[in-house]
């Protein structure tokens, strides 16, 4: 990935201050996420991770400060973000849908409610199933499936939606190591081959360090309140920065 070109900036927090009730849980927050890079978010349990990465995508708004984010991509297409929540996979075991069917739930977005499935949506629910090592699996009902299994097709999902951005809370819950590194080898591939731009937030970090691009740590801030204090390089071609005041 070293020298990737990263000209389109997705992203930019700038002095960014959020929280809930009278009490602010982010304060000072200043970063930016660019196009066709593999960034984690990571911090005690608390921290707020999901709230920056909610405030990342929009689906929060800032007391204070701004985020601008990108509308177009660099060939004028609109860019498109997924978003796979933490504990999205608690389907119980009666959920009727197979996995095929969840799965193309996702293409849903690239036209009317009302049209009908066609062979470009068939084949991004192939394409995204076998992503994520799940298309042996199209036929199985969700609620058959182990935790992990349901993890990966809820990123299959969102995959099918054929983002440009990727927010992932937490995908790696109920999954073993060799499941771990299997997810984040894709994901990093996909970084590489297809410009895929992914911000996670994850306990996980050894596991996933080797194929980040940057690390985004919360950090307590004085005696109450988290920021993003350090932004740490991992591939060598960002220049690590504080983030403060």
């Amino acid at each position: 990935m070293i020298g990737r070109s990263l000209s389109l900036q997705l992203v930019m927090m700038n002095n960014v201050v959020f929280g809930y009730g009278d009490s602010p849980c982010l304060e000072d927050v200043n970063i930016e996420i660019r196009s066709g890079e593999f960034v984690a978010v990571t911090g005690p349990n608390g921290a707020s991770k999901t709230t920056l990465l909610k405030l990342i995508l929009g689906l929060l708004e800032p007391w204070s400060g701004e985020v601008a984010r990108a509308r177009k991509r660099a060939d004028g297409s609109t860019l498109v973000a997924g978003y796979v929540p933490q504990q999205i996979a608690s389907f119980n075991s009666g959920f009727p849908s197979k996995v095929s069917e969840f799965v193309l739930s996702g293409t849903y977005g690239r036209g009317s409610w009302l049209r009908r499935t066609n062979q470009e949506d068939l084949r991004l629910v192939e394409e995204s199933l076998r992503q994520v090592g799940m298309w042996e699996h199209r036929n199985r009902k969700i609620g058959e499936l182990s935790g992990g299994q349901k993890q990966r097709i809820c990123l299959a999902r969102a995959l099918a939606q054929q983002p440009n951005l990727l927010a992932l809370d937490e995908p790696s819950t109920g999954m073993d190591t060799q499941s771990r590194t299997e997810m984040y080898e894709r994901l990093s591939e996909m970084v590489k081959r297809k410009g895929l731009t992914v911000v996670m937030v994850t306990h996980e970090l050894p596991d996933a360090e080797p194929y980040l691009d940057r690390i985004i740590r919360l950090e307590r801030k004085e005696a109450m309140g988290w920021k993003c204090c350090t932004t740490t390089s991992c591939r060598g071609h960002f220049s690590p920065a504080g983030l403060s005041r």
